[in-house]
């Protein structure tokens, strides 16, 4: 699936700028429960987008090329997956993965490497195009070169292993509510999901991660 990302790069990144007004809309809700203040990391960070528009110092990916565009918007970037990440337990106050989960191998092994790399209290936000919304039945019908690879996600899905790996969910916003290429204007964020394609689930930590050590604790041991 790397392979996909690594080798479409280019295309992956325009998409974000002749759908603006569904890239605004998205920014908008995420922006909603996003701490302002605090050591950010971005799972998925991919050509860093998402990073630079929030104020999001870190990212890690697997894809070379999606790297070096975000390593030019000025992140600080990691090569790595989110089931094993090279960081130290307790290093971020806030955590995103924003249309990222449905193409991880293991939800909720990323979501546990999450708990481990963010400090006591420390906050995820996770962006999903919902499975069941009009949004997400259309793309996994139009299989598209990301979304084919895609494995979609309910608001239930999600939810559910963020309650398994340690956390509790603390609010649900949810924005577009007409395909992406037909929007005119930002829509603006309302609670709650079932109508908008684009859901903003936020969760706070509420366990200190899990007992697996990664790669970079087994270093920092040694």
């Amino acid at each position: 699936m790397n392979n996909v990302f690594d080798k479409n790069y280019e295309k992956y990144d325009a998409w974000y700028d002749k759908h603006k007004f569904a890239f605004l809309s998205e920014l908008k809700a995420i922006k909603k429960v996003l701490p302002r203040n605090g050591k950010g990391l971005e799972i998925g960070v991919g050509t860093g987008r998402f990073a630079e528009a929030l104020g999001i110092a870190d990212g890690i990916d697997p894809s070379p090329s999606m790297l070096a565009l975000a390593q030019k918007r000025g992140i600080k970037v990691c090569s790595g997956f989110g089931e094993d990440m090279p960081f130290a337990a307790g290093t971020f106050d806030h955590v995103a993965m924003i249309i990222t989960l449905c193409f991880v191998s293991d939800p909720l092994k990323v979501l546990n490497e999450a708990a481990r790399v963010l400090k006591k209290d420390g906050k995820i936000i996770i962006g999903i195009v919902d499975k069941y919304s009009f949004l997400g039945r259309f793309y996994q019908k139009k299989k598209s070169v990301f979304y084919r690879q895609a494995k979609f996600m309910s608001v239930d899905d999600v939810t559910g292993n963020l309650k398994a790996a340690g956390f509790r969910v603390v609010s649900i916003y949810q924005t577009i509510s007409i395909l992406p290429d037909k929007m005119k204007a930002v829509e603006e964020p309302k609670e709650g999901f079932g109508r908008g394609g684009f859901v903003v689930i936020s969760a706070n930590k509420t366990v200190d991660g899990v007992s697996r050590e990664s790669n970079a604790d087994k270093k920092e041991r040694a």
